[in-house]
Formats: C-alpha cells, sequence, structure tokens
C-alpha cells in the first residue's frame, strides 16, 4: 500500500464509527470494481488496504465485532492471493464482488451510523 505510514495516521485520527464507515466504503469499491475485468487491477491493491483498516480498527472494537473483523481479514487475505488467477474468471469476480458487499454492509452496521 503506498504512503501506508501516512493513510494509518490518517485514518487513526477518525472515531471509531467513522473508521468502520471507511472500511465499510473501502469494501463497496472492492465490491463494484470486481465486477468488471476493467476495474481488476485495482482490487487487489483495495483488498490490501482493507486488510490494514481491519488490523488498525479491530483492536478498539467491541470483542464480538474485532472477531468478526478478523475472520473478514482472513477471508480478504485469501482473496489476495487468489486473485491474480480469479479476477479471469467473471465467476470468481461476480463471487468476490457479492462477499465484498456482504461485508461492507455488515461492516457499516457494526458502525452504528445507520442508526443515527
Amino acid at each position: 500500500m503506498k504512503h501506508k505510514e501516512r493513510k494509518k495516521e490518517r485514518y487513526l485520527r477518525d472515531p471509531l464509527p467513522i473508521r468502520l464507515a471507511g472500511l465499510a466504503a473501502d469494501l463497496a469499491r472492492v465490491s463494484s470494481s470486481a465486477r468488471h475485468e476493467s476495474g481488476s487491477a485495482s482490487v487487489e491493491e483495495m483488498l490490501e488496504e482493507s486488510q490494514y483498516y481491519i488490523e488498525w480498527t479491530a483492536a478498539e472494537a467491541e470483542p464480538d465485532v474485532a472477531a468478526e473483523l478478523v475472520d473478514m481479514q482472513r477471508m480478504i487475505g485469501l482473496w489476495r492471493k487468489s486473485w491474480p488467477e480469479a479476477q479471469k474468471n467473471n465467476t470468481q469476480r461476480t463471487l468476490l464482488s457479492v462477499q465484498a458487499k456482504k461485508w461492507s454492509d455488515q461492516v457499516l452496521g457494526f458502525s452504528g451510523l445507520l442508526a443515527e
């Protein structure tokens, strides 16, 4: 990830709900980009960024939310590893797109911002 330390510093300035919403937005971008062959190049970078966002956030989350985030992080890692091959397959791209949308919705729910 480019400028990792700067991103981390900036990301950690926000309160937890805003960070979770940022992670949700990142995952929504993965969902959108994974659907299309032309967006495949940026997907791996966004997956990596999402993993870092989880790493920087999970420690401050409630234990049940942190556990879900860590599970998500593991699955994202598997997608990153398989993405060079998976991106060539429309079914695999669609599968990641659906999964990333589900994660995005889940994380947005964790943020509590929808209830406000």
